[in-house]
């Protein structure tokens, strides 16, 4: 057997009575069981690509060399990547093929390798990004997750990661429960945000790029305009200067979200400006708005393994 499929084999036996992720399902992902993120050990990913639509610091005018993996641990009600979340859209990849895609995406001219999705294939990422920086890589590392993270589990990725693209969807547990069924939501993402701040103290940039830091996201909902306020103020009277923080207007509701009639719809011009508003009244200064029309499904990548 050649040294890089024993290899293969070691990782994916890290994924037996898994407990990554705060869901902590104990499946034993190494036997071909499915977790809760919906796959099992086998790395599988759906798309890896030079991608401009995240921050102007994260893409650049070279785009971000993002690479979307099949499965996710959160499950929202509204996920916009609904294919791939679920685990029906990907392909089966090696650990070393993935350290090749990073380094084709660096020879493209990607401004970082950005990891969507990541958590549940922990283990084969940090190997990957090891095997590819023994071999050349040397842009950032982004790690661009919903937040929903254990602190143990970050750990492990202390000195690999430069930056984190992190969610904040939720500060009230019912409303976690309801979209996400995480009714321990805030209270996971409160403490993984700490420590993604301890492992990444200061941002850094250069000519406009991050190259070390911390991005919060959070993603408006129709009618929650006031919930969202609450996490703005939470974030930057918590953490202030050590955050960017990115203010989301991109909700797509997609056919899935017929059941839930109340965020069956698109958030609109002035609930997005009444958000805004409240961010610069408090003191937000470091910060991401969007502009114009990004709450459609023209902006959600086709997931055909294109780079896989």
């Amino acid at each position: 057997m050649k040294e890089y499929e024993k290899l293969e084999q070691q990782i994916q036996q890290q994924y037996e009575s898994c407990t990554l992720c705060p869901r902590e399902c104990r499946r034993n992902r190494n036997n071909g069981e499915i977790g809760f993120c919906k796959v099992s050990s086998n790395l599988k990913g759906a798309r890896a690509s030079l991608h401009m639509w995240e921050e102007p610091c994260i893409s650049g005018e070279e785009g971000s060399g993002t690479v979307f993996f099949s499965g996710c641990n959160l499950g929202c009600v509204y996920c916009q990547n609904y294919n791939i979340a679920k685990g029906i859209t990907g392909k089966e990849i090696t650990t070393h093929r993935l350290s090749d895609i990073f380094l084709e995406l660096q020879e493209k001219g990607a401004n970082n390798i950005n990891l969507v999705t990541p958590t549940h294939y922990l283990y084969h990422i940090k190997e990957a990004v090891l095997q590819a920086k023994k071999k050349g890589l040397h842009i950032p590392i982004v790690y661009n997750t919903s937040g929903y993270e254990k602190v143990e589990s970050l750990k492990l990725l202390d000195g690999i990661v430069d930056i984190y693209l992190t969610d904040f969807k939720y500060l009230d547990g019912d409303i976690a429960k309801k979209y996400s069924r995480a009714e321990d939501y805030p209270e996971v993402a409160k403490e993984a945000l700490k420590e993604m701040i301890r492992q990444v103290p200061e941002c850094i940039f250069e000519e406009d790029k991050m190259k070390k830091g911390i991005i919060v996201r959070h993603l408006i909902l129709p009618n929650y305009i006031k919930h969202s306020k609450d996490v703005l103020h939470y974030l930057y009277k918590t953490h202030g200067s050590s955050i960017y923080i990115s203010i989301m207007n991109q909700y797509t509701p997609l056919k899935q979200v017929e059941k839930f009639p109340e965020i069956n719809r698109k958030i609109t011009e002035k609930e997005y400006e009444e958000v805004v508003d409240y961010a610069i009244s408090i003191g937000i200064e470091q910060g991401f708005i969007q502009e114009g029309e990004t709450a459609d499904e023209s902006f959600i990548p086709s997931f055909n393994c294109s780079g896989i």
